[in-house]
């Protein structure tokens, strides 16, 4: 039978000219409405093969294929959130039917919220991401409806100074002090670092590395272990036996909790998340004189431009230069107040 009932809800099963099979719910207890689809399907079906029609694709059809393709993505999760909240605005629909100004609409709903232009952003770059999928690799659309981005404010780097990161260090319980601490010495992300195993890291020679499927760029990373992270790591010898870092004999999930943020307030610290404690990592080396190229490597960034927000934290290399206008301003400076005491020598 082409159609069959499980439960409340109709199913309609065929099979194509091509011989495939085709299976899907009917999402209705409705008979009359369920043969309905069922017709509607067979006979696009048959258009498809028989006349060489582009079958018509659906959002949700995109949707399962753009996860099953991007499995592997370190951000996998946060597409995921960003399409689960698209779902309400666009289940069901033919990609044909996704048109710019709906795009806009969505994006107009998702600011309705109350959250920032960013926030928007991402979801919109999802949405985008998929849609141009659709045109440039399964060549299911002829064009991609242009997707507007909304100005995003540009925000100052937020990193500590020496003086603020041993206060913090005071404050916080031991278990996070000493997390954060590593973070501060090696710049690892938050993953990295509570996911962090015994067998990712050489005592003997004080690295450590982490391998590209727990990266976010997917590439290993090398981590050589400086002073201070060689004394955090020793502090945790003979606490777990599998991760580097744990509390009370168990892994660690979490880090930003009540005890984090308690800490910051006992501080006097605003405004500050525990990402940032990578960012003040890399603005330290920046500030010490480490290239940018080397930064790059030691911080697993993807691509040269991620690292150039903290080239403005060092402007040594370009004293030599400023330099050269010293003379000129001088010179300038000097020969001005001469015509001057000469003009009045005149008067």
């Amino acid at each position: 039978m082409s159609l069959r009932k499980r439960g409340s809800v109709w199913w309609i099963d065929f099979t194509s000219p091509t011989g495939e099979r085709v299976r899907r719910s009917a999402e209705t207890g409705n008979k009359a409405e369920a043969q309905e689809l069922h017709d509607k399907l067979k006979a696009e079906v048959w258009r498809v093969d028989k006349l060489g029609e582009r079958p018509r694709r659906t959002w949700n059809d995109a949707v399962v294929r753009w996860l099953t393709e991007q499995a592997h993505k370190a951000s996998i999760e946060a597409d995921k959130i960003h399409l689960r909240w698209l779902d309400r605005h666009l289940r069901g629909l033919e990609l044909t039917a996704i048109t710019r100004d709906r795009i806009d609409r969505i994006g107009a709903a998702k600011l309705a919220e109350g959250v920032a232009p960013a926030t928007v952003n991402r979801v919109m770059e999802v949405l985008r991401a998929v849609l141009r999928r659709c045109v440039d690799e399964w060549e299911w659309l002829d064009k991609c409806p242009k997707v507007r981005m909304l100005k995003e404010p540009t925000r100052r780097i937020r990193y500590l100074s020496h003086e603020e990161a041993g206060r913090l260090l005071a404050e916080l319980p031991g278990h996070l002090a000493d997390m954060a601490a590593f973070s501060l010495a090696t710049g690892l992300r938050r993953s990295n670092v509570t996911g962090l195993r015994w067998d990712q890291v050489d005592l003997a020679q004080c690295r450590a590395w982490i391998h590209p499927d727990q990266a976010k760029a997917r590439r290993a990373i090398p981590v050589p272990l400086n002073d201070d992270a060689m004394s955090v790591v020793r502090r945790q010898i003979g606490k777990h036996r599998e991760l580097v870092f744990s509390f009370r004999g168990k892994p660690i999930r979490q880090v930003s909790t009540k005890a984090w943020y308690s800490a910051l307030e006992r501080a006097d610290i605003k405004s500050f998340r525990w990402h940032d404690l990578r960012h003040t990592w890399a603005s330290w080396h920046v500030q010490g004189g480490t290239p940018l190229f080397a930064l790059q490597e030691l911080g697993g960034w993807e691509s040269a431009e991620m690292v150039r927000k903290y080239a403005h934290l060092s402007a040594d290399h370009l004293a030599p230069y400023a330099q050269r206008l010293a003379p000129l301003i001088g010179h300038g400076t000097n020969a001005s107040q001469a015509q001057k005491d000469e003009g009045a020598t005149f008067r």
